[in-house]
């Protein structure tokens, strides 16, 4: 156990240097990386006290994709990540690995749930690691695999946790695990794919939900078990969450899905077209395949899923009984629906008084 400054916990020497003969060149950092942290840097910022789709939205949107694929690749973890699956030991042909495939999980990013949750009202903060990029799935046990570990986001039940600030995080859920929470969590995600086309609804992404200090608390514990080797937090207690989480079981982390989105404010879309000014169009479902996918617009499938999802529904209600609620851009401008409907499932479970009737006159 060290306790060092943050320097010699998050800063490797030529980490970036690629070499080729006798000739040293850090140009990857200078001419990607640099751009990709200026821009990512100003987008973290932005969604960190997001409340409200306004001018830059979608260039933020953008630039945090990429930030996020940066940061998942751009560690000594990442990187030998890459030269497992890559099968490659040089470390030159590894950064031109990583140049080519560090976008690579952008297009399921975009297709999941966005929520940004907050730890304004808990005296712990998140805490930051050396794998800023954490994946959590309750069927998977971090550090279950051998190092540098394995294929974990494209399964159904994977959340991405990213904290853009000591009050600020992340939450990215596949479309799939927010309509049945049921999934089998360690299933691939359906149609997940890399490097193709897709497209995101911006006043979709959830807001203001603030969190317990408990489960402030788990995010970090779960941060900190997937870390590499260095951690950092605000103050001392922070680097220990795991005294303050209790003796649960990983798999029970989320037994009150306070890592799922407010379901009564995901919308049940069936998927998107485009049309263009030359008079082409492009589509896609909810899963991002295209017209002519033997799988595009299933139905059967879809029907499915949408039973699955009310249920889904109500259980979250009542999950998070008493619970700060998300919100959504959409839902804001007038008094909302998604709320009145969940209250009256929750008055129906017998957990809110009867509603007061009308007075008249």
């Amino acid at each position: 156990m060290w306790y060092w400054e943050p320097a010699r916990c998050f800063c490797a020497d030529d980490l970036y240097s690629m070499r080729f003969g006798n000739h040293t060149t850090d140009e990857l950092e200078k001419r990607l990386f640099g751009l990709v942290d200026n821009k990512g840097a100003v987008a973290a910022d932005f969604f960190s006290t997001y409340d409200d789709f306004r001018e830059g939205t979608h260039e933020a949107y953008r630039d945090l994709v990429a930030y996020i694929g940066a940061q998942r690749f751009r560690t000594p973890h990442g990187l030998d990540w890459i030269k497992k699956m890559v099968h490659l030991r040089d470390h030159t042909q590894t950064l031109l690995a990583m140049q080519a495939l560090f976008q690579a999980s952008g297009t399921m990013w975009m297709e999941g749930v966005w929520e940004i949750v907050h730890a304004r009202n808990s005296s712990t903060k998140f805490i930051i690691s050396d794998d800023p990029v954490t994946f959590f799935n309750r069927s998977i046990v971090s550090g279950g695999a051998s190092y540098p570990g394995g294929h974990d986001f494209p399964k159904v039940g994977t959340r991405t946790i990213f904290p853009l600030s000591m009050e600020s995080c992340l939450i990215i859920t596949h479309l799939q695990l927010v309509r049945n929470p049921w999934n089998n969590p360690v299933e691939d995600r359906e149609n997940a794919r890399a490097f193709q086309p897709t497209m995101a609804k911006l006043t979709d992404i959830q807001f203001g939900r603030e969190l317990e200090e408990n489960e402030v608390l788990r995010i970090n514990h779960i941060l900190k078990r997937s870390a590499t080797k260095f951690i950092a937090a605000s103050d001392k207690e922070g680097l220990y969450p795991e005294k303050h989480v209790g003796d649960i079981h990983w798999t029970k982390l989320d037994k009150d899905w306070f890592l799922l989105p407010n379901l009564w404010k995901v919308g049940f879309t069936t998927g998107i077209f485009v049309g263009n000014k030359d008079g082409s169009a492009w589509g896609m479902d909810e899963y991002g395949r295209n017209p002519g996918h033997p799988a595009y617009d299933n139905e059967e499938r879809r029907h499915w899923e949408f039973q699955r999802f009310q249920e889904s529904k109500v259980e979250w209600a009542k999950r998070r009984f008493e619970k700060s609620r998300a919100q959504v851009i959409d839902q804001m401008r007038e008094n909302t629906v998604s709320d009145a409907m969940m209250d009256r499932v929750l008055r129906e479970a017998g957990l809110l008084p009867p509603e007061a009737p009308a007075s008249t006159e």
